[in-house]
Parts: C-alpha cells; structure tokens; sequence
C-alpha cells in the first residue's frame, strides 16, 4: 500500500510540473510576440510623429523678399577690345635716288599739309633745266622773228612750222625735267605728326629707303570687331565708349563705317570708329576696351538675373500669387550686369521672388518680408 500511495503521489507531482512547464513556454511565446510587435510598430509611430512634424513644418510659409515688376530702361551694350589706329599713317620714301643734302623737319613735330621734308641732291637737274630755259628762250625768239617774216614771205610755212615745234618740244622736255626736280624732295602728303627718322644728311637713299613716319592723330581711329551674330545692327553713327591704359576716365567716339563682309576665318565684322584727339594723348597701337551701344529699350520688364533659374527646357521665375510661390517660364532679352530683359512670360506689376530661390517650388506658402516697389 505504501509503495502504491507513494507512486501516486510522484506521478501527480510529475504531472504538475509538467503543467507549469507548458504555462511558462506558452507565457514566453506570447512575450515575445507582444515584444516583436511592439518593435515593429515603434517605427510606424516614430514615422507618423515625424510625418506630423514635417507637415507643420511644410504649412509654415518661407520667408523671402521679392520686387514688384515695374517699367525699366534698358541700354544693351557689347563689350570688345580694339586698337587704336592712326587717323591718316604714311611711310615716307622719296621717289628718286640719290644723296640727302637736307632734312628740314624734327622728330616728333608737328607739320603742315605740303611741307618740305628732306631735298635730294638735285644738281645735275637743275643745271639741265638752266640749259633747256636758254635754248627755250632761243627757238622762241626766232619763232617771234620768222612769224613776222613769213608774213612779209621773208620765209616759208615749213621752216616757220619747224621752229615753233622745236618749242613745243623744249617746253615738253622742261615740264618732264621739272617733274624730275620735283621727285628730289619729300613733302609732307598731309597735316600731322612725323616720327623718328631713319635717315641722316648725306645718306645715299634710293626709292626703297625709309625716311620716316607721318600720321595724322587728331582724329584717331578706334579699330575692332564683333560677332557676326551682332553684324546687322552695328551702323555708322552709333556711339561707342571706350577705355586706354594710363588714362582714367571713359571716352566716347563713333562708328564710321563697317568692312564689307564678315571674315570668313574669324566669323567677326570689323568696325572703325573715331573720336577726338586735339592733345595727342591718344597714340596709334594703344590696346582699347570698348563698349558699343547696340540700343535702348525705355518701357522693358526686367528682373534682377539672380531671381531667374536655368531649367532643362529654358529659364524660369518664381512669382507670389495668393501667398505661394508659382513658376513662370520666361524669355530672355538684354542683359545688363545685374538685370536681365524678360520679353514673354511676365507682365508689369508681378511680383517676383528673388531670395530663397533654390527653396521654392510650386505652391509653396511664402511670406514677403521685404518688397521693392
């Protein structure tokens, strides 16, 4: 009986364990659910928590500044580079060779139209004239004599005819042998400034020698070209404005005529402009930074070039229409160094946005904080 009451006993205690056994697992199962679910469900709340923040954030309006599109005057200016070029520039050579025997100019003076610059040995001309005068003197005296005796038939018409062609012979000889005289001296073609010479008395020149240079400065010419896209609108009269090396301020000149075509290797017109030089500040071979007015436009619209935005399919603005930001896809026109004509896609009195820009997007609520008028 014992033995059996004890087996009993033993197996209900086997079977209890048993159970809390089976209880304990099944607790730890549905813990580590419970925990597995929680887990998965922080992020989903922490992502609504954020997702809540982020649209208050979204619904509070971006600050910016913008300006109230109003007319504008726009001058569309081209800027280039030049040289300057001598209004009239000559290399002086004489006509006949031969030796110096006088330079009547100095260095860097000023001459006039027609002056005598450097005389040739002319010696053996001149004592060729001397000798042609007497023998023109001659045959006119006895063609005067035979033209009274032929008319009292003291002589014939042939010895008559003869005598007065010997004069015409004398005086063509003397007219060519004055013409050579005259290629013994240098004279200044026109009104300027001469250069350095190159030459000394009693140097031997012949017609390839250079003696020196003559310009006329005053007015001095403005050389430079432009893009063949801007050919069509350069004309004579248009002003231009340019700058020098050594000198401060600006100075102003006009175009004065074209070349006839568009160098082909270039793709550039060349264009010629003077301007005034009464000092002689202005020197030929100066480099110049010139600017050429192209036109003025008085009633443009024009924004400020860092409000527009370069976009894959053209250019565009941001305006403020019933508090949020709106693109516009824009045209472009003139461009100045801080502005920039829009020709479609604004009118007058928008309002553009022109801070923040790389913030904005359509619809976004924008506030203006400062506005130009």
């Amino acid at each position: 009986m014992t033995d059996s009451a004890s087996s009993s006993d033993s197996d209900a205690t086997s079977e209890t364990a048993t159970g809390w056994s089976v209880r304990t697992k099944r607790l730890l199962g549905i813990g580590i659910v419970a925990l597995v679910l929680v887990g998965l469900a922080l992020p989903k709340l922490n992502e609504a928590d954020s997702s809540e923040g982020g649209s208050g954030n979204e619904d509070a309006p971006l600050r910016v500044d913008a300006t109230v599109l109003q007319p504008s005057t726009m001058t569309e200016r081209l800027r280039t580079t030049g040289t300057l070029r001598a209004d009239e520039s000559v290399e002086l050579t004489p006509e006949s060779g031969g030796k110096i025997t006088s330079i009547q100019f100095e260095e860097g003076a000023r001459v006039q139209s027609g002056a005598l610059l450097v005389q040739i040995n002319d010696a053996e001309l001149q004592a060729e004239r001397k000798r042609l005068e007497h023998r023109l003197e001659l045959a006119s005296a006895q063609a005067e004599r035979q033209k009274r005796l032929l008319a009292e038939g003291g002589v014939s018409q042939e010895e008559y005819d003869a005598t007065v062609n010997e004069v015409e012979v004398l005086n063509a000889e003397l007219e060519l042998l004055e013409a050579q005289i005259e290629k013994t001296k240098v004279h200044a073609p026109f009104g300027g400034v001469v250069g350095l010479r190159a030459v000394s008395e009693g140097a031997y020149v012949t017609p390839q020698t250079r003696i020196t240079t003559l310009q006329r400065v005053n007015p001095i010419k403005v050389e430079f070209s432009v893009s063949e896209k801007y050919a069509s609108r350069i004309r004579a009269g248009q002003p231009i404005s340019f700058s020098v090396r050594g000198i401060d301020q600006s100075l102003d000149g006009e175009v004065y005529a074209t070349d006839t075509q568009v160098d082909a290797d270039t793709r550039t017109l060349q264009v010629r402009a003077r301007t005034p030089n009464p000092d002689g500040t202005l020197r030929p071979g100066m480099f110049a930074d010139v600017t050429v007015t192209l036109g003025t436009i008085d009633d443009a619209v024009a924004v400020p070039s860092f409000a527009v935005l370069p976009t894959i399919d053209g250019q565009r603005v941001f305006v403020v229409e019933d508090g949020t930001a709106q693109p516009r896809n824009v045209t472009l026109g003139i461009r100045t160094d801080s502005t920039v004509q829009v020709t479609d896609g604004l009118s007058l009195r928008d309002t553009v946005i022109t801070s923040g820009i790389q913030e904005l997007r359509a619809g976004l609520p924008v506030q203006i904080e400062t506005i130009e008028e």
